[in-house]
């Protein structure tokens, strides 16, 4: 069956929400409604009102707030969370959720069996509460102790690729047991940055490496013989690396998504960018000039986490800027095609009751998306 491009533009989006119950943000429900948002990423507190709870109160809260999102989306949402583990930690002990340690510790430790053991359980844990899409494993490596954002909050295994690959390895291959996908972060590699992207422009040039890209490659090149560790979806970075691209950072560079992550390492599945609010992009970029050049650059998916800097508007605003955007032909309908197609192939690996609601499709339909997996 057709689907309008319109469709195919709201599975680009995905959105924070703001809230413990579906009713608590009828915005952002609204646009899940009217299909205008293909996924949904919970926080487990509101850094913006500092009032709290924003997502995440019990495992059985955060059921209901899945089952009640999902039922109101005409095809089935990615519900994702950064759920690594340590001090990145959303579904907390406090909130009846099970211990969970950081990825330096696991590094540390070297042990696979304690790894799985700890995704494993991890990923239980969200398949029972409804999320189907975690945002890790954190594949950066630990190159600059001083870093604010990954070395300071233990988000990186080693400055090791062989060893941040085989624990990455493990993670994936522990929830992919569970039906959760899986996404590697932060391309091209964050670890050796001195800045939070976060607040404001991070320039790598002096001290980024090729081998922050191992992880990537091998386990790319390994999801092509197993399909147990297939890479689900690579979430880019906003550094600025002036080897990589003089002009653009990383989420929207051609060089880098296109060429080094798609044509190189032989990627072909979603790109999804780290949230567009962030400052590195938002104080040096418009919101038109990130969207277009973010969707040239290769990117499937544009995530709004409404929670670092809140914008009610940041969806419509969105979907009114890429409209604007086919229609002055600055990106054309084939490009939004091929996000749409990558999407709906991966959607096409979520659990069985939610494949069979994808926009309505036919049996037949499904199949063929289920086919090109």
């Amino acid at each position: 069956m057709d689907v309008s491009v319109d469709i195919k533009i709201g599975q680009m989006i995905m959105s924070g929400f703001r809230g413990l119950r579906p009713e608590d943000d009828p915005a952002t429900l609204e646009e899940i409604q009217r299909g205008n948002v293909g996924g949904i990423v919970f926080f487990e507190r509101d850094t913006v009102a500092n009032t709290g709870a924003l997502n995440v109160e019990s495992p059985s809260q955060v059921l209901a707030l899945t089952r009640g999102l999902q039922g109101r989306a005409e095809i089935p949402l990615f519900i994702s969370i950064d759920q690594e583990g340590g001090k990145i930690n959303r579904l907390n002990e406090e909130c009846g959720f099970p211990p969970s340690v950081s990825a330096k510790f696991l590094g540390e430790k070297n042990d696979l069996t304690l790894t799985k053991h700890y995704a494993e359980l991890t990923a239980k844990t969200l398949k029972e509460i409804g999320i189907n899409l975690n945002l890790v494993p954190d594949v950066d490596l630990e190159r600059n102790l001083d870093n604010p954002i990954i070395a300071k909050r233990e988000r990186s295994y080693s400055s090791n690729p062989e060893i941040v690959t085989r624990h990455a390895i493990e993670v994936i291959r522990a929830h992919h047991a569970f039906g959760v996908l899986c996404t590697l972060k932060h391309f091209p590699g964050h670890g050796s940055s001195s800045h939070d992207s976060h607040l404001g422009f991070v320039d790598v040039s002096s001290s980024w490496s090729e081998d922050e890209i191992v992880p990537y490659r091998k386990i790319i090149a390994a999801g092509l013989s197993q399909r147990d560790l297939q890479c689900d979806v690579v979430m880019t970075a906003h550094i600025f690396n002036s080897h990589l691209d003089e002009q653009y950072p990383a989420t929207l560079s051609p060089n880098i998504i296109t060429g080094i992550l798609r044509q190189q390492l032989g990627y072909n599945g979603v790109v999804m960018s780290d949230d567009l609010q962030m400052k590195a992009l938002s104080s040096n970029f418009t919101l038109e000039e990130t969207v277009l050049q973010a969707i040239l650059a290769g990117v499937d998916i544009l995530a709004f986490a409404n929670n670092f800097l809140y914008d009610r508007a940041a969806v419509p605003k969105a979907i009114a800027i890429i409209k604007q955007l086919v229609r002055e032909k600055k990106i054309t309908e084939e490009r939004i095609d091929q996000s749409y197609q990558r999407i709906m192939k991966l959607k096409s690996k979520m659990v069985p009751e939610s494949t069979q609601r994808m926009n309505g499709l036919n049996e037949e339909k499904t199949n063929e998306i289920s086919t090109q997996k």
